[in-house]
Formats: structure tokens, sequence, C-alpha cells
């Protein structure tokens, strides 16, 4: 791998985007920082801050100077097969994130990589949650304006990348926010996040500046809607975990945020360890294999997504403020793929490794759990010995930073090959809320400290 393999992404986004009206300054800015990792000024709130940026030392040297904007959530977007396609006209969806890192300025980004028609936006805004699980009221008085080079709307183009001005709203440590974004005309929601597992509202009209919107139509996906950063102080940075299903949550309770890096930052926080934690979790996502064409022309299967491997330049560098990544990630290659190795695998994490430390990022392994009395193409006595092998070599190989035993954190002493029962959601395969919990448990909290220089 050469450095110059990092940009990719950035190319590809930059060539597709038009964003009209919009000056260069707002167009692709996060981007081009955090994916050719060069300084960037940033100003805000009357203040100038200097942001250095890893790789510009060397690898496994990352310059670390207060940044001044850092994720405090992500999703990772994917696209939508024929039959799944939402088709929007007049709406205000209404959007709810559970945020880590707190600190203020919110700037909110949107994608519609996977779209192949323009999005537009008459209005959005963004607002502090009222109430819990399915609401997306918003606290009266907190509702502020999203604007886009100064202006209250914006042309999403197909292939684009969005990203609003900051917003002037201070989002405190694991608060709720609501992102509304008011759709005036008829479009095809193209790009989404599959399985948000959180309640979601598309109302009527422009509901942007209403509290209390009333009743609507839910979606468990986010339409558009990839990441929020804010500008934090001291040392905060922030944590991608990148993996699959059992990383995005899919069997827990929905619109709880008990998905492990939920639990996992809610860890952090109680220790005033100032960490944005992003999940690029996947349900059916795969290391070494995916799907990348867009709505329209996607496979019945696109929201399993691209390739673990290929998408990791738009999931994990695109964020700010990123340092560390978490990987879990490797049992749908085995649940698909009879003829896959173990070595393949192994050489699948190498080249993530490569990819986190050419770019100055820590990264850890998480070992793969255990799924014995999972359905047949996964519960395989040739898959269990791939499993073993790989988590071996995460185990010993040096490789990674760190160990993350996801393993051991919840197998059944008894029987290794399974789940303990009191953390199986039922299928063999997939953590309950008290798996995930147990997941986000074993995550030494240490391995995250950065050091400044």
């Amino acid at each position: 791998m050469t450095t110059n393999r990092k940009d990719t992404y950035f190319n590809r986004i930059s060539a597709k985007s038009s964003l009209i009206g919009l000056p260069d300054a707002v167009r692709q800015p996060a981007f081009h920082r955090a994916v050719t990792r060069r300084g960037l000024l940033l100003a805000g709130a009357g203040a100038t801050v200097v942001m250095g940026t890893p790789g510009e030392a060397g690898e496994g040297d990352p310059i670390y100077r207060r940044p001044a904007r850092v994720g405090t959530w992500a999703a990772a977007p994917t696209a939508v097969p024929a039959r799944k396609v939402l088709t929007l006209a007049g709406k205000t969806v209404r959007q709810v994130v559970h945020t880590s890192v707190g600190g203020d300025l919110p700037r909110v980004t949107l994608s519609n990589e996977f779209g192949t028609e323009p999005v537009r936006i008459g209005a959005a805004t963004i607002g502090l949650r009222a109430g819990t699980r399915g609401s997306c009221d918003t606290v009266p008085g907190s509702i502020r304006p999203l604007t886009f080079g100064g202006s209250a709307g914006a042309v999403l183009a197909p292939g684009g990348v969005l990203f609003s001005d900051p917003a002037d709203l201070l989002v405190a440590p694991g608060a709720d926010l609501v992102i509304s974004l008011h759709l005036p005309g008829t479009v095809r929601a193209g790009t989404v996040s599959p399985r948000a597992k959180q309640s979601n509202l598309i109302v009527d009209g422009d509901a942007t500046f209403t509290d209390e919107p009333g009743g609507g139509r839910r979606t468990t996906r986010y339409l558009w809607l990839t990441g929020i950063s804010v500008r934090a102080t001291g040392d905060a940075t922030a944590i991608v975990a990148l993996g699959d299903s059992i990383t995005c949550g899919t069997r827990t309770t929905d619109s709880a945020n008990h998905r492990w890096p939920d639990l996992l930052s809610r860890r952090l926080r109680g220790e005033h360890r100032p960490r944005g934690l992003l999940n690029a979790g996947l349900s059916g996502n795969r290391l070494l294999f995916g799907y990348e064409d867009p709505t329209g022309h996607a496979h019945a299967k696109a929201s399993i997504g691209p390739a673990a491997l290929r998408r990791f330049e738009r999931d994990v560098l695109a964020h700010p403020g990123v340092r560390h990544v978490v990987t879990l990630i490797g049992v749908n290659d085995l649940g698909n793929n009879p003829r896959l190795t173990a070595a393949q695998l192994i050489a699948g994490h190498r080249e993530l490794i490569d990819k986190a430390k050419i770019n100055g990022l820590r990264v850890y392994g998480g070992t793969l759990l255990p799924f014995g009395g999972s359905a047949r193409r996964y519960d395989t006595r040739a898959n269990e010995t791939k499993r073993q092998e790989l988590n071996h070599w995460i185990r010993t190989a040096g490789q990674y930073d760190a160990v993350i035993d996801f393993d051991a954190a919840v197998r059944d002493p008894r029987s290794p090959r399974r789940m303990r029962a009191r953390y199986d959601c039922g299928d063999g395969l997939h953590p309950n809320d008290l798996g995930t919990a147990a997941l986000a448990a074993a995550v030494p909290l240490e391995i995250f400290e950065t050091r400044e220089v």
C-alpha cells in the first residue's frame, strides 16, 4: 500500500460533487482535512485554532494539537435496493442521534454518495431532543438553523457530500440531537444507513422549527445523515468502531442506544475521558467483499455495503479528530464464502492495520465472537477452525496496537464454541443487550490515551 491510496476516496467524491452556490471553503473540508491528512485553520466563535493531523510526523507518530473539531456521532452509508427505495415529497425528516463527546458549534455531514439524483434541501435545523426512545420532539428554544455556505437551503448532488456551517449550539456529552431536513420537492432516498436502531420520523410539510411535530411515518433508517462533529476542548479525540451487525447493534433494543460502542462511550464519559465514539458498523458487512453500485443499479443485498477494506477511507479517515480504530470484522466473510481461508482473512486484517498506521492512527483488533448454534452457513467445523486461527493471530502476532478479546468476554466457558446463553439474542450469532454490555466492558479504556507532542 502506498500513501497515494488514502486519497482515492476523496478524489472520487470531489470529482462527483458539484454543490451549487457553495464556496470552496464549504465543499469537502472535512474530507480534505481527514483523508489528505494536512493541517487546517479552523475558525469558530472568534477563535482560530491550528490543528495538527496524523501522518505529518511519520507512521506511528501522530501529531496532536488539541483538535478544534472532533466527530461525536457517525453512521455508515450504503446504496438502496430497488424494492426498498423511499420516495418523499414535501416532507420533513426528523432524525435522532445519540452523541458521545461534548462540545459546541456542531456541524452536520450529509452524503448522497450512492444517490443518482440531486437532493434539494429547503431548510435544515438541529436541536436538543426532548423525551426518550422514539421521541423526535425537541427541547423548546433549542432549535438552531443549519446553513450551508450561509444559505438556508442547498442541493446535495448525486455522489456528493455536503457539510453544514457550524451551528450556535452547546452539546453536552451523550446528548441526543434531532436533525431535521425539509425536502420541498420529490426525492428518492438513494443513500441511507439501513439499520439505524433508532425510530426516526417523517412528517408533512416544513417541520424544521417545530418542537412537537406530532405523528407521521416512522423509519428505522438514517437518510443522508452520516456524521456530526463538535468543537471540543482539552485532549478530545475520536474512536471509530469498524464492524458488522454486532457493532451496529442489530439485535439490541431499538431506540435504547445499547450498541456496544454506545455503552463503551458511556464508560468513557463516566471516567471523564473526552472521546468521540463513531459507529461504522453495517449489518452483513464483510472484510473482503461488498457492493458499491449506486441506487438504481444496486444489488438486492446492497445494504451490507462495500467491503470494510474499501470503505476505510470514508468511514474512518474522513471523520475529524480520529486517532483510534477498533475492528470487529470477518464473521460474515466466513458465513458467506466457504472457500475463504484463514490466511486470506489475516491478510485482510494486515491491510486494515496498514491503512490505519500509515495515517498515524492506533488500531486495536477485536477477536471474533463464537457462533456455535447459529445458522448452518456460519456454524461449521471448518468455520470454527478458521475463527480460531484468526483469533490466535489477532492475539499473538503483535500486529495490532492492542487486542480486545471480545470472544473471551462472551463465550460460554463450558462450551467455548458458543456464547453464554444470557448474552445470546437467540440466534447464536448476535449478542443481546447484556451481551453488548459485556463487549463494551471488555475494552480497556487506557488504550485510548493519546500522547501529546
